[in-house]
C-alpha cells in the first residue's frame, strides 16, 4: 500500500517501461498496472505528444506497451465511464470488450455512444475487436425501472446479454475502499 513510484499513465507517455509500472499483488498470479490521478490529464498529453511527432499514434500506445509483456500475462483492461483516449487505447489493445450496463434509465442512453465508438474503432483502429458480451449491473430488482432496462438490453443484444446480473450491494462499493477483490471482503 504503498506510494505508486508509476503507474499506466507514466507508460502511455513513455516516461517509464510497463515492467517498471506492473505490481505484483498478494494474491496468487493477479498482477496489476495501477492508474493514478494523473491519468485525467492524459487525453491533452498524447495529443501534445502527437503533434510535436508525427510518427508518434496516441491511440496505439497501450498496445504497443502491452507488446512487451503479451507472452507473461492475460489481461483485462478496466476503463472509466468515458471515451477519451484512455478508452481508445483499451480498445485498440483489446481482442474482445466486456460492456457493463448499469440497470438504471441513463445507463442505457450511453450505450448508444459506446457502440458507435466500438463500430469505429473496429472500422479504423482494430478489425479484430469483438464484443464479448454486456453484463447487467447495480440492479435494484424492487424497482420496476431496473428491471425493465434488464428487459430492453436482452431485448436489444440476445445472446451477448449474460444471464449472471450483479446486485446493487454496499458490500461491491465498499471494497474498493479497502483494497480489497470483492471476493476476499
Amino acid at each position: 500500500k504503498g506510494a505508486i513510484k508509476n503507474s499506466i499513465y507514466e507508460v502511455l507517455t513513455n516516461k517509464c517501461d510497463i515492467k517498471d509500472a506492473i505490481i505484483k499483488t498478494k494474491f496468487t498470479k493477479l498482477f496489476i498496472l495501477p492508474a493514478t490521478m494523473n491519468l485525467a490529464g492524459l487525453d491533452v498529453e498524447l495529443v501534445q505528444m502527437e503533434y510535436n511527432d508525427p510518427e508518434f499514434k496516441k491511440n496505439w500506445q497501450l498496445k504497443n506497451a502491452l507488446s512487451e509483456v503479451s507472452s507473461s500475462f492475460d489481461y483485462i483492461i478496466d476503463c472509466p465511464p468515458s471515451l477519451g483516449l484512455n478508452t481508445m487505447n483499451a480498445l485498440v489493445a483489446s481482442n474482445s470488450v466486456l460492456i457493463p450496463i448499469q440497470c438504471e434509465f441513463y445507463a442505457l442512453e450511453g450505450v448508444a455512444q459506446v457502440l458507435n465508438t466500438i463500430i469505429i474503432t473496429q472500422t479504423k483502429l482494430n478489425t479484430e475487436l469483438t464484443i464479448e458480451g454486456v453484463l447487467l449491473t447495480m440492479l435494484d430488482s424492487r424497482t420496476n425501472l431496473g428491471l425493465e432496462v434488464v428487459e430492453q438490453v436482452r431485448k436489444f443484444f440476445g445472446d451477448k446479454t449474460f444471464n449472471t446480473i450483479i446486485p446493487r450491494l454496499i458490500r461491491l462499493v465498499e471494497a474498493p475502499s479497502h483494497g480489497v477483490p470483492i471476493c476476499e471482503y
